[in-house]
């Protein structure tokens, strides 16, 4: 190729960047792929352990100690939420893999603590400071679902309602840990339960693919305005 041609080549290339990323028009479509979408996996991971996790937290049949869902927490929450969240990524989906991806973490994390090996609980010198801990533990995660509802504002409802009612169960859950106060622990659980209740919805929307299902769940689609 000469200078010529290659100068040309350049500038078209410039003229296209130009156009993309200096212009109004920067929504691109999802890169062709053939993962296939892991948003289902990912949506029911996170709403069956958060929906044992909750009930636990409500009491329910009496039970009160809830390391019974390390084992749904290491790798359906966990590992299984972490995978969905790694495939997120070449597909193109920020939010899914961040979300995923960091829920993924959490249960595990949350796995950890439980588990009386891993020496976490154990290094507290009282139960209330682990219990204080905790809450910063929790709080912590209210944060970051707070950023993530505000980066799912116009994607929509079902997911804004999602990560709202998340919101809520993380704060209800810290207000718990720091007070001691056990029916805030078990309205967060409640709230837990609503929390889990429509995640399951969200994956089976995603499950329900069209042209290969006999119906569909809507989610809500939050109408957005477009730039010419």
């Amino acid at each position: 190729m000469s200078d010529a041609e290659k100068a040309q080549a350049s500038d078209i290339n410039t003229s296209n960047y130009d156009q993309h990323y200096n212009g109004r028009q920067t929504n691109f479509s999802p890169r062709p792929t053939k993962i296939a979408n892991p948003g289902s996996l990912g949506l029911f991971s996170f709403a069956s352990t958060t929906f044992i996790l909750s009930l636990y937290n409500v009491n329910a049949r009496s039970i009160t100690t809830p390391n019974v869902v390390v084992g749904m927490a290491c790798f359906c929450g966990g590992l299984a939420q972490l995978l969905a969240g790694m495939w997120e990524f070449p597909r193109g989906n920020v939010f899914g893999a961040t979300a995923f991806t960091s829920y993924g973490a959490f249960w595990m994390s949350f796995a950890t603590i439980l588990i009386p090996g891993s020496g976490v609980a154990a290094a507290y010198s009282s139960e209330d400071e682990f219990h204080q801990a905790i809450g910063i533990y929790l709080i912590t995660w209210f944060i970051l679902t707070f950023m993530l509802l505000i980066g799912a504002l116009r994607r929509n409802i079902s997911f804004v309602a999602l990560l709202f009612f998340l919101c809520i169960t993380f704060v209800l859950l810290a207000v718990g840990a720091w007070t001691g106060k056990a029916a805030v622990n078990k309205a967060g659980g409640g709230f837990g339960i609503l929390t889990a209740m429509i995640a399951y919805y969200c994956g089976l929307s995603e499950l329900l693919v069209k042209g290969e299902s006999w119906f569909g769940l809507p989610l809500g689609t939050i109408k957005q305005e477009h730039e010419d």
